[in-house]
């Protein structure tokens, strides 16, 4: 064989046993890597995985321009879900009656709703868990346009135009009773949801209309003639010391159990929020802006005015697990139902 095809030769044939030999090695490695995990899966040590999944928390939302779903939207866009250590699932609804059934049916986990509300849902078997509050009742306001109508007292003989399905009505209802005034007997109620009962006012079909925000503060810019003649968070003090909460967050049972850190997962996360629209008002106010198509300024008039107050505490706190069963227990005083729902009602850690 000629010198130069025999080194070729040589150096082709170097080449091929290194490669079998680097073969070998690389299957009797993963060989060993195999046996490893067998011995470590036999054993019970856990394999850590490259990334943990987030636990989903799925949530009733609406379509409606309300501040409810703006909550869901500011803890996404800003990504506080993520920093609290889960995926936030909002699942929006055309209509409040959907919202709550999604979270009767289980459809969603969490919902954040009127405390009478969830104390219907309970007496219904839905497995509610109050976690912690929310909005205070400062955002529930009566308007009237006579400057003659000055109070609830003086609209006796008169029409009002709310919705009667709602923890709102639930609300100056029993501030009623307290009064002395009979919502219904005394005032006439004409039961319309907040944008129809703005509309009866203005038609001047009705004396005074229950609204919420963000409508009031709309109201209020392009009406600011009318007056506001009742405060939730102002009236429910006057009769009980407290503001009162118009939403609190909710937690199915069945979702605590499977995730147990749920609850204060959540809280955290809602703090924040809070915190935004508090101390980052203008940043709340462009994200209300492009998702709820609010106009601009809408949000920030509602924090300034204090009639927006996000207040978030865990419910399972002394004064505010009172603060909160107080309004059940006036529920059933006023006759909306006939008894307390059970105390797992409130969750405790």
């Amino acid at each position: 064989m000629p010198e130069k095809l025999r080194r070729h030769h040589d150096r082709s044939s170097h080449k091929i046993r290194e490669g079998l030999s680097m073969l070998s090695v690389t299957r009797r490695g993963l060989a060993a890597l195999t046996s490893a995990l067998a011995i470590a899966a036999a054993i019970g040590i856990a394999v850590p995985a490259k990334a943990q999944q987030k636990p989903v928390i799925k949530v009733s939302s609406l379509t409606l321009p309300v501040f409810n779903p703006l909550v869901w939207n500011v803890m996404k866009a800003r990504g506080i879900d993520a920093k609290h250590g889960f995926e936030l699932d909002a699942r929006p609804y055309p209509s409040i009656s959907a919202f709550y059934a999604a979270f009767a049916t289980g459809e969603t986990d969490v919902l954040i709703g009127g405390p009478t509300i969830f104390q219907k849902l309970a007496q219904e078997g839905v497995p509610v868990r109050i976690i912690g509050t929310g909005f205070t009742l400062a955002d529930l306001v009566i308007f009237a346009k006579d400057p003659a109508i000055k109070s609830l007292a003086d609209l006796k003989g008169k029409q009002l135009a709310a919705d009667m399905g709602g923890s709102q009505f639930q609300v100056v209802k029993i501030y009623a009773n307290a009064k002395g005034i009979d919502l219904g007997k005394d005032i006439t109620v004409v039961n319309a949801n907040f944008a129809v009962a703005r509309a009866q006012l203005e038609a001047g079909r009705v004396d005074a209309a229950l609204v919420i925000e963000p409508l009031a503060s709309i109201i209020l810019k392009q009406n600011p003639d009318w007056k506001v003649i009742f405060n939730g968070a102002e009236g429910w003090k006057e009769i009980t010391g407290e503001a009162g909460w118009e939403i609190v967050p909710a937690m199915r049972a069945d979702a605590i159990a499977k995730n147990p850190r749920a609850p204060q997962m959540l809280l955290a996360a809602l703090q924040d929020v809070a915190a935004v629209f508090e101390k980052e008002t203008a940043a709340a106010d462009k994200i209300a802006n492009e998702t709820l198509k609010l106009p601009p300024g809408i949000l920030t008039a509602a924090v300034e005015s204090k009639r927006l107050q996000m207040i978030v505490k865990p419910a399972w706190e002394p004064a505010t697990k009172k603060s909160i069963t107080d309004m059940m227990e006036r529920a059933v005083k006023a006759g909306f139902y006939e008894k307390m729902p059970d105390p797992s009602i409130i969750y405790a850690p």
